[in-house]
């Protein structure tokens, strides 16, 4: 994941900052507990589309 691009990038939910997951290739919001996808290169920055984490994540 880009730097430049995520230092754009907001969780549309809380407006809160996003952390690259390369392992799940997901940005990561720990504010509203929600994993948005990227799929192709291309971050799903929709509300209806990311995993709610779990606890321990």
């Amino acid at each position: 994941m880009d730097d430049f691009l995520l230092d754009l990038l907001v969780c549309p939910k809380s407006g809160g900052k996003l952390v690259y997951d390369k392992n799940t290739n997901e940005l990561i919001c720990k504010q509203s507990k929600l994993a948005y996808p990227i799929k192709d290169g291309i971050p799903i920055m929709l509300i209806e589309s990311a995993r709610r984490l779990k606890e321990a994540e």
